[in-house]
């Protein structure tokens, strides 16, 4: 990727302050994949590989000025939204982000429950996210405990787990990957299924060996700035999905192996 001008990457997110998560995973994956990172911070944490010691939101006033500097000047190709908290965010970010051009690049990941397990975003932003954000997406990327959250029932095959996908797909207008690794099930072969489901019905579906490690860390947020970055290459999605999980894996399998609990992912491990 060397010699050509960087997809300009702006990433919409909490700071995590043990560095594993969030904004600090959106800049260390969007840097190693050849991008130029930007950010608007949504709120600041206190956490670490255990938990989540304390949150405090911004003011919806500043997350919005921040997305705006970003955009007015350098501009992006492709914007990644993780953790918006609550309500008030979410409407400061869709009042900026309603002026983007057509075809704008947006990657979604629906933050509501941390790998510790800790509640990161209120109630009332799930209602907003829904009507504000989920519209703006080019896809949205739940894990299963949140596509659950979202279709409102359990979903234990994957015969449920893809018309969960097709329901939001079809309901939003964009495409959605939904992720399979805290799933039961899994595709023909044993492996972890996510699955790539647009609103037409048509998918693609993707498995790889389950990684058998502690140390997973803030895996949503690297693979959604990993597509965000790579469709800023301007990689169709279904190979920016194929890419970039294939980037997280190599993160996991290089994890340096830090903390007591959840360990961060090895991003500056990854080469190739």
């Amino acid at each position: 990727m060397s010699g050509r001008t960087p997809p300009r990457v702006l990433a919409i997110a909490g700071s995590d302050s043990s560095g594993g998560a969030g904004i600090q995973a959106d800049i260390k994956t969007i840097a190693m994949l050849g991008g130029y990172a930007m950010t608007a911070i949504t709120a600041i944490t206190a956490q670490n590989t255990t938990g989540v010691q304390a949150i405090a939101p911004l003011d919806p006033g500043m997350v919005a000025e921040q997305v705006r500097s970003c955009l007015s000047d350098i501009g992006a190709d492709a914007i990644k939204i993780g953790m918006v908290h609550d309500a008030g965010i979410v409407n400061a970010i869709a009042d900026v982000l309603c002026d983007l051009p057509d075809g704008a690049r947006v990657v979604l990941d629906p933050v509501m429950i941390a790998t510790s397990g800790a509640t990161l975003i209120a109630e009332d932003a799930i209602a907003a996210m829904r009507t504000r954000l989920f519209p703006l997406a080019t896809v949205i990327t739940p894990n299963l405990p949140e596509l659950e959250h979202l279709v409102g029932r359990t979903l234990a095959t994957r015969d449920e787990f893809a018309a969960a996908a097709l329901e939001i797909a079809e309901a939003y207008g964009c495409a959605v990957l939904a992720k399979g690794g805290h799933a039961a099930f899994a595709d023909d072969e044993g492996r972890v299924l996510d699955l790539l489901m647009w609103p037409d019905g048509e998918f693609a579906q993707y498995g790889d060996p389950r990684i058998d490690t502690r140390h997973t860390h803030g895996t949503g947020c690297t693979l959604s700035s990993a597509i965000a970055t790579l469709l800023g290459h301007g990689q169709p999605l279904p190979h920016a999905v194929r890419l970039g999980r294939r980037f997280v894996r190599r993160a996991m399998e290089t994890a340096p192996g830090f903390g007591a609990g959840g360990g961060p992912l090895g991003h500056q491990a990854v080469r190739g």
